[in-house]
């Protein structure tokens, strides 16, 4: 009997749902989901999600006092809708939430990690165990060092905006739990660079990334998970099938569940176990002359922290004009 895509990658690869919605979480039902500033701004501009938004504000309110300006319970809002959103998601899916640090401490390592403690204190607080968050962060040199710290404290943590494998291996040496290479950005990168319209999914340069990173972390025995992110079509998220997880917007997920054919296995740690890969260490030298050297990861790491920056800034106003109308 004929199966759909869906159904045979959830047989070799996680299925993380990458969205802010909580209505498409619940359709899909995947195991975990993964959230960033820019779905989180779109959801709250979703009118299904106004009551959260709505009530983050009126508790921030609650906890300051009457007193308190109008930006301070902003401020206060902002930094618990992430989690609200979280702990709504968490009501659905059996396994983890990613909530992201502010993307504007992407280069402060002490900010980085008072965030990432904090945003575990507001899941604890509402009864949630930290095993079932990860802290998500910029894979900046800084990024990585304050993850390091957060995961010897028992907080795991998802090191996103990853372009290159001197990202990769650094996350991997500094014990991080999971990363998330950003496949579709990466041919985005590529076809603006070469002029080209389409690559064959076998050929997609993040899909190569994608799979240059499992085979390393697979062939040296490194724990941390690789989770494929950012995807543009279907293809490119088939020839990843057994990569460690996958995090799929809900349209890609709807498109895999109403195709039907095979679905052969692509990576495997066997396989992987047999590569010809030189072991590379990367320290912060190393790491800074393989960030400067690689235009691609160079750019595209500057150009996601500077979107989610943008589109936090997008939802402090928001909040803001929110709250005026609820105090008006």
């Amino acid at each position: 009997m004929a199966r759909n895509l869906l159904e045979q990658l959830r047989e070799m690869t996680v299925v993380v749902a990458d969205t802010g919605d909580i209505q498409a979480i619940e359709t899909f039902k995947p195991r975990d989901a993964t959230t960033n500033p820019s779905l989180i701004t779109a959801a709250a501009q979703m009118p299904q999600y106004q009551g959260i938004v709505d009530d983050t504000l009126k508790g921030a309110r609650a906890t300051l006092g009457a007193g308190a300006a109008a930006a301070e319970v902003v401020s206060l809002a902002f930094d618990r809708l992430a989690v609200s959103f979280g702990l709504k998601i968490l009501e659905i899916i059996e396994g983890r939430v990613s909530t992201e640090v502010d993307a504007r401490l992407s280069f402060d390592v002490d900010a980085t990690i008072a965030k990432g403690r904090d945003l575990i204190k507001q899941y604890e607080a509402a009864g949630i165990s930290k095993e079932r968050v990860l802290i998500k962060i910029a894979a900046t040199w800084e990024g990585i060092q304050a993850a390091a710290v957060l995961e010897k404290e028992g907080i795991h943590c998802n090191l996103t905006l990853l372009f290159g494998m001197h990202q990769a291996i650094a996350c991997a040496e500094n014990g991080i739990t999971l990363i998330s290479p950003f496949v579709g950005r990466i041919l985005d990168w590529y076809k603006k660079d070469t002029g080209r319209d389409s690559y064959a999914p076998a050929e997609d340069p993040g899909v190569l990334s994608v799979t240059e990173v499992y085979n390393y972390y697979k062939k040296f025995g490194y724990n941390t998970e690789v989770m494929g992110a950012s995807f543009r079509n279907i293809g490119e998220i088939t020839e990843l099938a057994g990569c460690d997880l996958l995090t799929i917007a809900p349209s890609l997920l709807a498109e895999l569940q109403s195709v039907e054919g095979d679905l052969p296995r692509k990576l495997d740690p066997a396989a992987a176990a047999g590569a010809s890969v030189e072991k590379i260490n990367v320290d912060k030298a190393t790491f800074e002359r393989m960030h400067e050297e690689n235009r691609m990861a160079k750019e595209k790491l500057a150009e996601g922290i500077d979107g989610f920056a943008k589109a936090l800034e997008t939802l402090e106003k928001l909040l803001s004009d929110r709250l005026a109308a609820l105090e008006a």
